[in-house]
C-alpha cells in the first residue's frame, strides 16, 4: 500500500513539474531570437565538384526557454544546401527547444559543380533557412558560389564601392573564367581593356549603406582618368550582363544598374559588345566622350544609351526593348550615329529624344536650366517603333538661334507625325530642311524579319534594302557582313542573299 501511494505521489509530481515546465516556454508573438549571422557565406572557390560546411549559431537571450516551431531550408529543392539544426539531420526540423540565455548550433553544407552550366549552378547559389518562433518569421540567408569566377572585389561585396587603379597603365581582364562584379566598381588612373570573348556580370539589386541610403546597386563607373575599352570580335563579342542567368532571368530588365562614363572622361571604346539586362545601357556624362562600334545595347529600364552634354560615336548598332527612350540625348553635345537601328515598339517613350537644355528645377517650368550647343547626325539609320512619333526634338531657342541646334538625319527611315504639328510648326519642314533624303514606311510596307521575336534583321522585302549612302569607311555590318559598295542598306544590318 505504501508503494502504490509512493508511486502515484510521484506521478503526481512528475505531471505536475511537466505542466510547470510547458508553461514555462514563452509563448508571445514578440519572442525574437537572435544569430551570429544574418547571411552565411560560403567563400571557398571551387575549382572542381566540391562541399563546404560552414555553421551559426542561434539565441536565447531570454531568461526562460524558447521553443521553436520550425526550421526549414525553403529552396531545398535545388539540392544544393543541407542542414543539421542541434544534431538533427534533414532539411526541415520541428519543436526545437532552447533553454534560456542558451543557444544551438546550425550546421549548413553546400555541394557545387562549377562545371555545370549557370542555368544549373548560377555564379551565386543561394536559399533562406526560415525559423517559426510563435507565429513569428525570421530569415537566415544563405550565399555560395557557384561558379568558378573572378569576383570583384569579392564575393557578397553588395552595396560597396570598389576602386581600380593602375597608376595610368592598362589592365587586362582575359582570364578565361567570367568576372563576376559586386557593388560598385570605379576606375581611375586606368585603363581597362575588356579583349574578345569575355564575360561581365554585374550582381545588381537593391542596396543599403550609411552613405547613400537606399539605392540600386551593380555599377561599372569610369572617373574622369579612367578608361574603358571593350573590344570584342564578331565571333566572340564580350557580353556585359547580370549575374542572374536562369531561365526565368535571361531576357529581364533592370537587374543590374549599367555602365556610366564620368564627367571628362575620353577614349572610351565599346565595340563588338552586347549590354543588357540593365537599368540604363551606358550613360555618358558631360564633356566625356564614346566610341561604340557593332554593339547591341537592350533589355533596359530606361535608355539604352543617354549622352548629358557628352560626345557618342555609335556605328552599326541595335537598340530595342529599351523601356524607356532607345536614345536619349540632353543637354546638347556632339553626336554621330551611323547604320544604326533604334527599334521601339510597346514602350511608351519615342526611339530617339534630344535636347539642347537641361532643367534643374521643374520640368514644366525650367527656370533654373542649362543649355548647351546641340550638334547630331544621323546617317543610313533606322529609327522607327509602333508610337505615332519617334523622334523627339526639344530646342531652347525654338528655332531662333541655329547655332544652338543642329540636327540632321541623311538617308534614313524615320517614323513622325504629331512632332510637324508641334511647338507651333516649328518641325513643319522636317523632311525638308532635317531629314534629307528620309522615308516614313506606311505600316503595311515590310521592314524587319519580325518584331514580335525581336529579330531586326531586314525583311526581304524590307524598304531599307538600297536606301543608304555609301560610306567608305564602314565597309561591314554588324555582323561582319560586306555592305553593298553602292547601295547599301540602312539599319545595323545589310540583307544579303
Amino acid at each position: 500500500m505504501n508503494l502504490r501511494i509512493l508511486f502515484a505521489t510521484g506521478l503526481a509530481l512528475s505531471l505536475f513539474f511537466a505542466c510547470n515546465k510547458e508553461e514555462n516556454y514563452l509563448t508571445g508573438g514578440d519572442v525574437r531570437l537572435e544569430f551570429s549571422v544574418d547571411t552565411l557565406r560560403f567563400d571557398t572557390v571551387f575549382t572542381s565538384v566540391g562541399s563546404a560546411t560552414r555553421y551559426f549559431k542561434v539565441y536565447n537571450r531570454n531568461d526562460r526557454p524558447v521553443r521553436i516551431a520550425q526550421v526549414s531550408m525553403e529552396g531545398s529543392s535545388n539540392n544544393f544546401f543541407r542542414m543539421n539544426v542541434d544534431g538533427e539531420p534533414g532539411n526541415t526540423a520541428e519543436n526545437i527547444e532552447i533553454p534560456g540565455n542558451d543557444s544551438v548550433y546550425v550546421f549548413v553544407e553546400v555541394t557545387v559543380d562549377p562545371d555545370q552550366p549557370v542555368s544549373v549552378s548560377p555564379f551565386v547559389v543561394g536559399d533562406r533557412i526560415q525559423f517559426i518562433t510563435n507565429d513569428n518569421e525570421q530569415i537566415i540567408h544563405l550565399e555560395a558560389w557557384g561558379q568558378n569566377a573572378n569576383y570583384i572585389p569579392r564575393l557578397g561585396a553588395t552595396g560597396e564601392p570598389s576602386l581600380l587603379t593602375c597608376g595610368n597603365q592598362e589592365v587586362t581582364w582575359d582570364d578565361p573564367k567570367p568576372y563576376v562584379i559586386y557593388g560598385a566598381l570605379f576606375i581611375d588612373s586606368c585603363a581597362l581593356n575588356i579583349p574578345a570573348g569575355a564575360r561581365l556580370h554585374v550582381h545588381g539589386g537593391i542596396a543599403k549603406n550609411e552613405l547613400f541610403g537606399t539605392f540600386n546597386d551593380g555599377i561599372i563607373y569610369v572617373l574622369k582618368n579612367g578608361r574603358i575599352k571593350v573590344n570584342g570580335s564578331p565571333d566572340n563579342p564580350v557580353i556585359i550582363q547580370g549575374d542572374r542567368l536562369e531561365d526565368p532571368f535571361q531576357e529581364e530588365e533592370g537587374q543590374w544598374t549599367g555602365i556610366v562614363i564620368g564627367r571628362e572622361s575620353k577614349g572610351n571604346v565599346i565595340d563588338y559588345a552586347t549590354v543588357k539586362n540593365s537599368i540604363f545601357g551606358v550613360y555618358v556624362d558631360s564633356a566625356a566622350s564614346l566610341l561604340t562600334r557593332n554593339s547591341r545595347f537592350y533589355n533596359t529600364a530606361s535608355s539604352g544609351l543617354f549622352g548629358f552634354h557628352s560626345s557618342i560615336t555609335a556605328e552599326n548598332c541595335l537598340l530595342y526593348n529599351n523601356y524607356n527612350t532607345a536614345v536619349q540625348l540632353v543637354h546638347g553635345g556632339d553626336y554621330r550615329f551611323t547604320y544604326c537601328t533604334l527599334a521601339s515598339y510597346g514602350v511608351n517613350a519615342a526611339a530617339l529624344s534630344m535636347s539642347n537644355f537641361f532643367c534643374y528645377d521643374d520640368p514644366t517650368s525650367c527656370q533654373v536650366r542649362g543649355v548647351n550647343r546641340l550638334r547630331a547626325t544621323f546617317k543610313n539609320s533606322i529609327i522607327y517603333g509602333s508610337r505615332r512619333d519617334e523622334i523627339s526634338l526639344a530646342d531652347i531657342s525654338g528655332g531662333s538661334d541655329p547655332f544652338l541646334f543642329g540636327v540632321k538625319f541623311e538617308n534614313c527611315i524615320v517614323k513622325v507625325d504629331e512632332l510637324l504639328e508641334q511647338q507651333d510648326g516649328l518641325y513643319a519642314d522636317f523632311f525638308e530642311d532635317i531629314c534629307t533624303p528620309c522615308l516614313q514606311p506606311d505600316r503595311e510596307d515590310p521592314l524587319f524579319v519580325s518584331v514580335d521575336e525581336d529579330d531586326y534583321h531586314l525583311d526581304s522585302l524590307s524598304v531599307a534594302i538600297g536606301l543608304g549612302e555609301p560610306l567608305p569607311e564602314i565597309s561591314v555590318d554588324l555582323e561582319d557582313k560586306t555592305r553593298d559598295e553602292n547601295n547599301p542598306d540602312v539599319g545595323c544590318y545589310e540583307k544579303v542573299e
